[in-house]
């Protein structure tokens, strides 16, 4: 498989940090690849070192299979858009100047290309305004189009959503499926936004402490997330009880509600409840979320 990522044992020390601990990743060609980890897990510090703003202390990287110490390097990240954090911009430069100038930087023959990209950000009213005169969800729509203005093969995007509107987070998500599905751009998203993540990922990663500690497709969430019951009942200690004495895996919530996790088939459920005085109110078949699938592989929330 070509990749348009690698890291090997990619590891980045500060004096009392170590941020990245031997991260080992692969994002295949093509791919919409959600990094996922909590605050402090090494995300900004993996997406600043792919992007050459810092140093890796040990292991290596590559990308489109040039290792990151190769001359050819350079040349590389010129097919590379990313935001980084928070996106910065020419203060004194109104929107359409700052992608010009973005334009330039990345040695680009022409400006023509620009139109679309400010119309697919939802940036078409706002092009002679400076960035300061922006909210904060434009701000971080202009970000995105400088991103774009290279046409870039690669994107790397930190919290891309970060800030916007719901309106918003929408567009933003039908622009990257289209630029992936139609111009094959792959793109390595983090996000703390898990379930906007989920809507377009198509490969993850799950970094903790600063190491990928499981690598997988779409599908394979899909397979291996876990289904259950959110059920509603008249007594959740009788609940309790009964799923205890058949040994299935439960968990209590507000509201005289619950999930169980173990597979009981309805009537068996409401007979077993009967036998002891509950009354089964409610049943709804729920889907593990790529949220409680990462705290239950990171071992709960800290």
């Amino acid at each position: 498989m070509d990749y348009a990522i690698e890291t090997n044992e990619l590891t980045k020390r500060y004096k009392k940090t170590t941020a990245l601990d031997g991260a080992t990743l692969r994002v295949p060609k093509g791919a919409i690849y959600g990094l996922v980890g909590r605050n402090g897990a090494g995300k900004t510090t993996l997406i600043r070192v792919l992007n050459d703003l810092q140093r890796p202390t040990d292991g290596g990287y590559a990308l489109f299979g040039v290792p990151h110490t190769d001359k050819k390097i350079s040349a590389v990240r010129r097919r590379i858009g990313a935001i980084i954090e928070a996106p910065v911009f020419y203060g004194d430069l109104t929107v359409l100047e700052n992608l010009k100038q973005q334009c330039r930087i990345l040695g680009m023959p022409s400006f023509a290309h620009l139109d679309g990209i400010i119309a697919e950000t939802g940036l078409s009213e706002h092009v002679k305004k400076k960035p300061s005169k922006l909210s904060q969800g434009y701000r971080q729509r202009l970000g995105l189009a400088m991103a774009l203005a290279g046409e870039p093969d690669l994107l790397i995007l930190d919290e891309p959503i970060n800030s916007v509107d719901p309106q918003g987070i929408v567009e933003i998500r039908e622009l990257l499926l289209r630029l992936n599905r139609e111009k094959g751009v792959t793109m390595l998203i983090s996000s703390h936004i898990l379930d906007e993540l989920s809507r377009v990922a198509t490969d993850y990663g799950f970094l903790e402490q600063g190491r990928i500690v499981r690598e997988m497709t779409a599908r394979e969430f899909e397979a291996n997330a876990r289904k259950s019951m959110r059920v509603t009942v008249s007594d959740p200690a009788a609940l309790a009880v009964a799923l205890e004495e058949k040994g299935i895996e439960y968990k209590i919530l507000p509201d005289n509600a619950a999930d169980i996790f173990g597979e009981i088939p309805v009537g068996e459920l409401a007979a077993l409840l009967s036998a002891g005085g509950c009354t089964l109110l409610n049943v709804t078949e729920r889907d593990e979320t790529l949220e409680s699938f990462f705290l239950n592989l990171m071992g709960g929330a800290q």
